[in-house]
């Protein structure tokens, strides 16, 4: 009887333990869960874009030996021109919510601002910024040979994506987002392809499980663009697939450290340790502007091609077919090219407002992050007041009218 009481209650202590186990690991992704729920909460928001790393799983990105950044102080526009209408460049700021902003001109730092109770310390999340990193470092590879041709099906190096909607698209019809796959990126629908990518990065599931289970194009490749975030996934499956590495070791020895980061970065991850590399990187602002500058200068820093110039100039250009929604921008390789541009004018664009500006012609990089729940509001006419805002300030520094 003793013998059958003493096994019971092993029995039971296992049982209480399996049952605390389950409790921790289910509690750990309920968690991350509600945290997701509550990163854009207005209390929240501004605190939760530079503190991602207690939301989510993440791989850290070496800085290198950092470059120092001159300080060359000069003041900015103080207003703005947009559609006739004249803005105070300081109710901008306020009104996008902006936490960061650093002017590069001539390659120095000339107007830095950290707002809202943030530091120049802080590491923000870039969101889609995230995707002009990517495209940089498939120009690298590209170059080095790892992947033959634009031309080549993703399938040929992501296998995993055979019978999927992305079968047989050419890694081109990605680069320019017009993959034809069918895929709601509304932030604001719950039910959106977009927020259950995102619930399941944060119950730690597998991205390229959730990419490979699309099976429906709203299009044939090639034929329109239409802006989906998990085509860059699938870049990143590319990549993965054609060098046997990981993205996050492949852009911090070919991208990050040889630009001189200061760090530490980060990417967010899924439940395999896959870099959520569609807009999970995480960086300090002075950092995105270093990016910008490297891309500025055709892909140099100092004496040192990082980035191929031929793949510089060919990404940062319109080539993508025209919008399928009727957007005036025009777009490249995961890069944004603004209406009207001056050759060597483009973007990388994030939501709720993170960007990195750049204008070859008069030698500015302005690298911003903000944490704006009203960034849809407007929709392109807003986008194309930030384009206002940035010429303003670009022309100021370069001597010439905003």
């Amino acid at each position: 009887m003793r013998t059958v009481i003493r096994w019971s209650l092993r029995g039971l202590v296992f049982l209480a333990l399996i049952g605390a186990l389950l409790t921790f690991v289910f509690w750990e992704r309920l968690e991350r869960l509600y945290r997701v729920n509550t990163l854009f909460d207005e209390d929240r928001i501004v605190s939760n874009f530079s503190s991602m790393e207690t939301m989510f799983l993440t791989a850290n990105l070496a800085a290198g030996e950092p470059r120092p950044l001159a300080n060359s102080p000069q003041p900015i526009a103080e207003t703005f021109a947009h559609e006739g209408r004249t803005e105070a460049v300081a109710d901008w700021i306020e009104r996008t919510n902006m936490t960061a902003l650093v002017v590069l001109k001539d390659g120095k730092i000339a107007h830095e601002a950290y707002l809202k109770g943030t530091k120049a310390e802080d590491t923000r999340i870039s969101w889609s910024v995230a995707k002009s990193f990517l495209s940089a470092l498939f120009g690298i590879l590209m170059e080095e040979g790892s992947i033959a041709s634009l031309d080549d099906p993703v399938t040929k190096y992501a296998p995993e994506l055979a019978g999927s909607a992305y079968d047989g698209v050419p890694i081109r019809d990605v680069l320019t987002m017009s993959s034809g796959v069918t895929f709601n990126e509304d932030y604001l629908d719950f039910n959106s392809d977009i927020n259950k990518m995102g619930r399941v990065l944060a119950l730690g599931h597998s991205m390229d499980g959730f990419a490979a289970a699309l099976s429906d194009r709203t299009r044939p490749p090639g034929e329109a663009r239409q802006y989906v975030s998990i085509d860059t996934h699938v870049i990143g499956m590319v990549i993965r697939g054609a060098t046997g590495r990981d993205v996050v070791d492949l852009l911090e020895e070919k991208v990050i450290a040889p630009i001189g980061t200061e760090g530490p970065h980060y990417y967010l991850t899924d439940g395999r340790g896959t870099a959520f590399v569609l807009g999970g990187l995480n960086m300090r602002t002075r950092d995105y502007a270093r990016f910008g500058q490297m891309m500025l200068e055709n892909g140099r820093v100092g004496d040192t091609q990082i980035v191929p110039e031929d793949w510089v100039a060919e990404s940062t250009v319109n080539i993508a077919p025209e919008s399928a929604t009727g957007r005036v921008w025009g777009y490249g390789y995961q890069w944004w090219v603004p209406p009207g541009a001056a050759e060597g004018e483009f973007l990388a664009r994030g939501i709720y407002d993170q960007y990195i500006y750049i204008n070859r012609n008069h030698g500015v990089v302005i690298a911003v992050n903000s944490a704006n729940r009203r960034f849809r509001e407007g929709g392109d006419a807003t986008n194309l007041k930030w384009v206002s805002f940035f010429r303003a300030l670009s022309a100021g520094l370069a001597g010439s009218p905003g």
